[in-house]
């Protein structure tokens, strides 16, 4: 499945450096949404200390607290516009 995410690394401004098994390498832009009113259970990755503890599991980009983001949706906005931004 080449929307399997092999390395993220949190940058500033809540960003993410993502890079995709077949290569594909784009941003995670949420800067937007945790500090959002909106936000949901996203509003806790406003803290930057938890933002930074984003991991992989099974290839799913995934912080503490059992929160992810869909690769599947990722691997098709960073594909056609080099950044997903989430708002």
């Amino acid at each position: 499945m080449p929307w399997r995410v092999a390395h993220v690394e949190a940058l500033g401004n809540f960003r993410l450096q993502v890079r995709f098994l077949d290569g594909l390498e784009g941003i995670v832009d949420m800067d937007a949404l945790v500090h959002s009113p909106d936000a949901g259970f996203f509003q806790v990755l406003a803290q930057p200390a938890l933002f930074r503890q984003v991991h992989l599991v099974h290839g799913v980009v995934t912080w503490p607290g059992e929160i992810d983001l869909a690769p599947d949706a990722m691997y098709r906005h960073i594909q056609a516009e080099g950044t997903w931004l989430l708002r």
